[in-house]
């Protein structure tokens, strides 16, 4: 495919690329997974409490009811509604995440670099690639230094494979093979950098053509969603016993066709169909919220799992401080230039070629932050001298590596006849290049040790020349002088501190990993607030320790220095050995497999490498700290809600059941028929995935312990103490509706009576679960809107129901006089308060221990 070539100064116009949007579409491929309103409605009436209510419609008519049946089809309406409206909640939170978790690009728009999602590359876009990188759409190399490219995914290949810069002329081509000048929409730039134009967008490419996802976050069978999907199973083989009891029974003592409306009817009572959908709206909402603090959750099931954590492994630039490098102070021949001291004017000449080799040990273009900070103090002080050189040719580049932290580049001048190499990278490094003599390295390192405890990072600069002919293989073949020293400074994000003070009063420990000099992360850790910052553990004594010293270790330590990302890793599992919950953050390729192994993978959004953000499960949209730990708040703060939610769900279901089966088991008359119970559903749904979604965070939650991964959501404590309220509840409507029959009050009126106080305790529970605090804190007016505007509701409909004739005849209810419902009202709050009043029980006392 031929088109113009884009300008390589300014790139395309943001003008242009939204009219090439417009006009080609998004650069995505369509994605299966997105729900439409009419499959959700579909997926919603396909639900077996709107199948039961639609049955008993039927049956209904079948009795000649009409009314009845027509109401019942009312609250199908009006359920399925309520339903589909949750679920689109749903399912636009996940398509919000989708859109933040596509692939993403940085591109030249109007000369400037932008970084957008990959959807919003179009045809003529420059690219900007770094190893890392996963391309977003087919392209030509406009230029490229020793580029490789894993393409696997397209051509099979295991290795990668080396690209050229592209003529401009070439036709894209199909994958495979060394030398081509193009590259791939899903392949991953594994070694190099390089500038390309984009010529295929979305279908269009050859990952278009193959049909295959880009990337998609959809939801994942979790832990909680297992132990859900269990319990809904054995609830659902008691419910069908139940039922089937419930249609015999009465069928033998009555009428088989009621006796099925009966069974029919504890099945609508009993079957928490709540659970699962409940389930999936606290997850999917719980990652929008959390996207809301800037961060993605990639996969669903760490909104569960944050609220667990127990350590959070941090690197420290761009995390800790603000990955905004600026030169601040300059070393060479023995004297020292502090550059933050206001009074400094023009640079003096003995760090003239400091700075010079500095910036010729950059990239010419560079996105790295200390980098541009070298080029920075170049334009500003060395322009238009001898030292800056726009014109000379890069012929290789030495990259840093796990053995040597230090990278050399090779340049030709127009009119030179040797070549210039300039190094730079960890002072320990490049010493070692140049081969120093013992007491000058003790003099470098000791002033070097002087610049890092001032919490500069610390590099060292070298030169060399050599004769035109067959480049060497390795830096150390080179003959370097050394320069001299650079400290740079990052500043500490202001949020920081206090957000590292809020993860050790949460009980959560905090560890820095960093490749940096070892005094620069312990001054950088004592500004933060750090545990035993002076106690730091570099990547060389790690080196020889063995898996024992090093879990010895791990009791004081909690700074790392000067650890490369295979460290990482050994350091986060021996964390896990520990019985510790680790969130681990990263950003390079090297990261991938720690962040892999970590209970919580978080990358690194906008520093971050694609093949980071793949292998974690929550991605940092700003690279800050306490965005980290917004997020572990959020994770606490939604599983306590979710444990509520369930809780209410349980426990309603039990009075709700229970005067469904045994006035039938008893031989008294029927309290609830399908029409009552839909009714309080009509309270239910929203109560448990709304209201409780919705309520704001505890103000000791992050003062709490972390909690226990490995104990269940649904566990015995909560179970019993679950049923408990519901049998409290139940058994003071029980008696009440005994003792209007015994007091020869007629059906109407004791089913009214009844029907009444459960509704109130159903809106009293919404208060009742939980703790006491808990409890007084849902009492305030202003805490959650939701909850007030469901209990306001629910209040409203009851009244409409007892003393609006049409509905009270529907409902099969007598009008209640004023002393009648003061009765209801309090056997309702009664039941409730029964069992919060009540001693303490082991069981809830464990209960409200585990929250």
């Amino acid at each position: 495919m031929l088109m113009e070539q884009t300008s390589l100064e300014t790139g395309l116009s943001s003008a242009e690329a939204a009219a090439r949007l417009r006009l080609e579409g998004p650069n995505e491929l369509p994605s299966s997974e997105r729900r439409t309103v009419l499959r959700i409605a579909g997926d919603v009436l396909r639900e077996p409490m709107f199948l039961i209510l639609v049955a008993c419609g039927v049956i209904y008519l079948f009795l000649g009811d009409h009314q009845e049946a027509l109401i019942l089809l009312g609250f199908v309406l009006v359920v399925a509604a309520i339903t589909l409206y949750q679920e689109q909640k749903t399912e636009h939170a996940l398509a919000a995440l989708r859109n933040l978790a596509s692939p993403r690009a940085l591109v030249l728009r109007d000369g400037v670099r932008v970084r957008i999602a990959g959807r919003d590359v179009v045809r003529g876009d420059l690219m900007i690639l770094a190893d890392g990188d996963r391309i977003a759409a087919d392209a030509g190399l406009v230029s490229c230094a020793h580029l490789f490219a894993d393409e696997s995914l397209l051509s099979g290949e295991s290795a990668p494979v080396l690209k050229t810069a592209w003529d401009g002329a070439l036709p894209l081509c199909r994958p495979g093979g060394e030398g081509l000048p193009f590259v791939f929409a899903g392949t991953l730039v594994t070694h190099g950098h390089g500038v390309a134009q984009v010529l295929a967008t979305g279908l269009d490419t050859e990952m278009g053509r193959i049909g295959r996802a880009l990337h998609t976050v959809e939801p994942e069978l979790s832990a909680l969603q297992r132990e859900t999907v269990h319990l809904v199973g054995r609830l659902a083989v008691v419910a069908v016993a139940l039922c089937i009891l419930v249609v015999v029974a009465y069928g033998f003592s009555h009428a088989w066709l009621t006796g099925l409306l009966a069974g029919l009817t504890l099945a609508m009572a009993i079957l928490p169909n709540e659970f699962p959908a409940v389930l999936a709206i606290f997850l999917a909402m719980g990652a929008w919220r959390i996207a809301q603090k800037r961060a993605l959750a990639r996969r669903l099931p760490v909104v569960e799992s944050l609220g667990s954590a127990t350590v959070l492994c941090v690197d420290k630039t761009g995390t800790l401080t603000m990955n905004q490098m600026a030169v601040a102070k300059l070393f060479a021949e023995g004297q020292t230039l502090d550059l933050q001291l206001e009074a400094v004017g023009p640079l003096p000449e003995f760090v003239h070629q400091l700075v010079e080799y500095a910036i010729l040990a950059s990239q010419r273009d560079p996105f790295d932050p200390m980098e541009r900070a070298f080029h920075a103090l170049g334009s500003r002080q060395l322009a238009g001298t001898e030292h800056l050189h726009p014109h000379w040719e890069l012929v290789r580049e030495y990259p840093l590596s796990a053995e040597l932290m230090a990278l050399s580049h090779v340049w030709r001048s127009p009119d030179g006849a040797d070549l210039v190499i300039a190094a730079k990278g960890a002072y320990e490094a490049v010493a070692d290049l140049c081969h120093l003599p013992v007491a000058e390295l003790e003099r470098l390192g000791a002033e070097a040790e002087h610049l890092a405890a001032q919490g500069l990072r610390v590099l060292g600069v070298a030169r060399s020349r050599f004769r035109a002919g067959d480049l060497p293989a390795s830096q150390h073949d080179f003959d370097f002088e050394f320069i001299g020293l650079a400290g740079l400074a990052d500043p500490i994000r202001p949020s920081v501190p206090a957000a590292i003070a809020e993860c050790f009063s949460a009980g959560i420990r905090v560890v820095m990993m960093t490749g940096d000099d070892p005094r620069t992360a312990s001054s950088i850790a004592r500004q933060v607030g750090f545990r035993a910052p002076d106690d730091v553990l570099t990547g060389r004594e790690l080196e020889v320790m063995t898996d024992g010293e090093l879990a010895r270790r791990l009791d004081t330590v909690n700074v790392f220095a000067r650890v490369i990302p295979e460290q990482k890793l050994r350091i986060v599992q021996a964390l896990q050995a520990r019985g510790e919950v680790v969130a681990m953050t990263g950003d390079g390729v090297n990261d991938a497999p720690a962040l892999k192994a970590a209970d919580i993978g978080i990358a690194m959004g906008s520093r971050g490498t694609d093949v980071a953000r793949e292998a974690s499960s929550l991605v940092l949209l700003d690279d800050d700290f306490s965005t980290i730990v917004a997020a572990v708040r959020l994770g606490r703060r939604i599983f306590v809600n979710l444990r509520s939610a369930m809780q209410y769900i349980l426990a309603i279901h039990v009075p709700i059941a229970g005067m469904t089966v045994l006035p039938v088991l008893l031989g008294l008359p029927l309290v609830l028929m399908p029409v009552h119970v839909a009714f309080l559903h009509l309270i239910i749904e929203p109560t448990s995935s709304v209201v409780f979604e919705a309520e704001p965070e505890e103000p000791d939650l992050m003062r709490r312990p972390p909690r226990n991964p490995k104990a269940p959501l649904f566990g015995r404590e909560l179970i019993v103490s679950s049923i408990l309220q519901g049998l409290a509840v139940l058994l003071v409507l029980l008696g009440l509706f005994t003792f209007a029959l015994h007091q020869g009050m007629g059906e109407l009126d004791a089913r009214a009576l009844t029907f009444t106080a459960l509704v109130v305790s159903n809106l009293a529970l919404v208060f009742g679960v939980g703790t006491q605090a808990e409890l007084r804190r849902r009492l305030r007016p202003n805490r959650n809107p939701a909850l007030w505007a469901v209990v306001g509701g629910g209040v409203l409909f009851l009244l409409l129901v007892l003393y609006l004739a049409p509905l009270r005849h529907l409902f099969r209810l007598s009008l209640l006089h004023p002393d009648d419902l003061l009765l209801s009202v309090t056997a309702g709050l009664g039941g409730v308060l029964v069992f919060r009043l009540f001693p303490r029980r082991r069981a809830l006392a464990k209960a409200d221990a585990v929250r």
